[in-house]
C-alpha cells in the first residue's frame, strides 16, 4: 500500500485538529482525539509533527490565510467608502455566522497563544492588523481618500471593532443587531479618512 506523503498527512491532521477544537474545545484536543478523528494512527502523527504543540502553533497560522478571504468585497469600483467598509464588515458577519464554530475555535486558539505562545498570539493579531491595514488601504485608493490618522492606528480600531462583534454576536445571535453594528462601524471608521485634495488645490493662484 503506498504510503500517504507526509505534507498530506499534516493537513488531514490540522484539519482535524480544527474540527476537534471547534466542537469540543482546546482541552479535548489531545494528539489521540485529533488521530481518531483524522482516521490515523498515533504513528502518523509523530510521522508528520513533533509534538502536539507544533501542530497546534500552525494550526493557528493556517486558519488565518482563510480570513484574509470574507472581508474584501468582490467589487471594488463604483462605490463610496462607507459603502466598501460596509461591505467588507458585512462579509467578515456573514463568514462569521456561516460557521460559528471556526470563530469560537479561533478564540479559544488565541486564548491559547497568549498563555502559553504569548509571541505567536502577537504574531497572530500583527497579521490580523496586517489584513485590516491592507483592506482600509484599498478602500482609501479606490475611493480617492486618505487616513488622517496612521494607517496602523485605523488597522487595530477595525480589529478591535471585529474582535467585539464576533464575541458580542457569539453570545446573543442577534442579526438585526450585528447588522447595525457593522452599519455603524463602518461610519466610524470612514470618519478617519478625508478626500484626497484635487491635483494643485493647495497651489496659490497666479
Amino acid at each position: 500500500m503506498a504510503r500517504t506523503p507526509v505534507e498530506e498527512r499534516r493537513r488531514a491532521l490540522i484539519a482535524a485538529a480544527f474540527r476537534v477544537v471547534a466542537s469540543q474545545g482546546l482541552s479535548a484536543a489531545s494528539t489521540r482525539a485529533i488521530v481518531a478523528e483524522a482516521g490515523m494512527s498515533l504513528a502518523s502523527f509523530h510521522y508528520a509533527f513533533e509534538s502536539r504543540d507544533e501542530l497546534i502553533d500552525l494550526l493557528i497560522t493556517e486558519v488565518l490565510a482563510n480570513e484574509e478571504k470574507a472581508v474584501l468585497p468582490a467589487v471594488l469600483t463604483g462605490k463610496t467608502l462607507v459603502e466598501l467598509l460596509t461591505e467588507g464588515l458585512m462579509g467578515y458577519l456573514d463568514h462569521l455566522r456561516a460557521d460559528p464554530l471556526h470563530e469560537q475555535a479561533m478564540l479559544e486558539l488565541t486564548q491559547y497563544a497568549l498563555r502559553a505562545r504569548p509571541p505567536l498570539a502577537r504574531e497572530l493579531y500583527a497579521q490580523y492588523t496586517r489584513i485590516a491595514a491592507v483592506s482600509l488601504e484599498l478602500a482609501a485608493e479606490q475611493t480617492g481618500h486618505c487616513w488622517t490618522v496612521p494607517l496602523p492606528t485605523a488597522a487595530k480600531l477595525l480589529v478591535s471593532l471585529t474582535d467585539g462583534l464576533t464575541l458580542s454576536w457569539l453570545v446573543d445571535r442577534d442579526d438585526a443587531r450585528a447588522e447595525e453594528i457593522v452599519a455603524a462601524a463602518a461610519r466610524a471608521v470612514a470618519a478617519l479618512a478625508q478626500p484626497m485634495p484635487a491635483p494643485g488645490a493647495s497651489e496659490e493662484p497666479s
